[in-house]
C-alpha cells in the first residue's frame, strides 16, 4: 500500500515507447514546447514528433493513456491535457466514466469469481480482468493466496489490449516482491475522478500533506478512480475520504479549504 513515506511515482501507466530524432527537436526541446502549444487535445488531434525506426541511441519518449502511435505521429484518443511526466512520459490527463486499463498502472479491484488458477476482478473497465493466482509474491502451485469473492485487491495491469481481457500482477517488476501490492484490509474504499486519483500519487500533493499533519493513516491510490484509506479511528477515515470527495472537480485554490473543513469536524468528535 502507498502512504506519505511511499513511492508515488509509477502513477503513469506506459504502454508504447518511441524513439525521438534528436537532430529534428533538438533534444526533448522540440517535443516539450510542442507539448505546451497543445495543451488541451480532443480525439483525433495529432502531435508530430519525427520518430524514428530503430533506437539508435536515440532518446526515448513513452506514450500512456490517451495516446497512440501512427507512423510519426502521436495521436490523443480521449479528450484532456496533455502532461509530460519523469522519463519523458506523456499522457492525456482527462475526466471519464469507465476506466481503461494501460500497462503498468496501479488499480484497485474486488475479487468477483473464483477459478482454479485465476480470479476475476472487477476494476471498473469495460471487461473484468483476469488476477492469476500465480502473480503474487513467493505464489506457487502448492503456496497461493485464497481469497474470498468481495475481497479487495490492490493489482498492478500487467497486460491491457483492446482485443483481451485485461490481465493483473501483485507483483512490482522492478523488485520481483509485493511493493505494496496485495490483499487490503479493513479501511474504506472512496471513488473519484482519473484526475484527482492520478493528483493523489503526487508525493507532494498538498491534500495528503494537509492529512499527514492531523493523523497517521495509510493509503492506497488506484487509477480507476479508486482510493483506499486507513487509519486509527472510524472517524479518521471518513474525515480523509470527505475530504477526497469534497475536493474532487474544486478549483486547487479550494483544496485545503474543504480539508481544514473536515479536519475541524474531526477535532469536535474527538473532543
Amino acid at each position: 500500500m502507498h502512504c506519505l513515506s511511499c513511492d508515488f511515482t509509477k502513477a503513469t501507466g506506459v504502454d508504447k515507447i518511441f524513439f525521438i530524432d534528436p537532430k529534428a527537436t533538438d533534444g526533448m526541446d522540440g517535443i516539450q514546447t510542442q507539448v505546451q502549444q497543445r495543451r488541451v487535445v480532443i480525439p483525433g488531434d495529432r502531435i508530430p514528433l519525427n520518430l524514428e525506426a530503430q533506437e539508435g541511441g536515440a532518446p526515448k519518449v513513452r506514450a500512456g493513456p490517451g495516446l497512440q502511435q501512427d507512423g510519426g505521429e502521436l495521436i490523443a484518443v480521449k479528450p484532456g491535457c496533455i502532461k509530460h511526466g519523469n522519463g519523458n512520459k506523456f499522457w492525456v490527463d482527462g475526466s471519464q466514466k469507465r476506466y481503461v486499463p494501460a500497462v503498468g498502472e496501479p488499480v484497485l479491484g474486488t475479487i468477483t469469481g473464483k477459478f482454479a488458477e485465476s480470479y476475476k476482478v472487477d476494476i471498473g473497465s469495460a471487461h473484468p480482468a483476469m488476477l492469476p493466482v500465480l502473480a503474487f509474491e513467493g505464489a506457487s502451485r502448492k503456496n497461493r493466496p485464497m481469497l474470498d469473492v468481495g475481497a479487495l485487491v490492490y493489482c498492478r495491469v500487467a497486460v491491457a489490449n483492446k482485443d483481451m481481457e485485461p490481465e493483473l500482477e501483485c507483483i512490482a517488476p522492478s523488485s520481483g516482491k509485493s511493493g505494496g501490492y496485495g490483499p487490503l484490509k479493513n479501511g474504506f474504499v472512496v471513488r473519484c475522478s482519473s484526475r484527482m486519483a492520478r493528483s493523489l500519487l503526487d508525493p507532494k500533493n498538498p491534500i495528503l500533506l494537509r492529512l499527514a499533519e492531523a493523523f497517521s493513516f495509510e493509503m492506497a491510490v488506484g487509477l480507476n478512480g479508486r482510493v483506499w484509506f486507513n487509519a486509527d479511528t472510524v472517524a479518521q477515515v471518513i474525515a480523509a475520504t470527505k475530504a477526497i470527495q469534497a475536493c474532487d472537480g474544486a478549483a486547487a485554490a479550494d483544496h485545503l479549504r474543504h480539508v481544514n473543513a473536515e479536519l475541524r469536524i474531526l477535532e469536535g468528535i474527538d473532543m
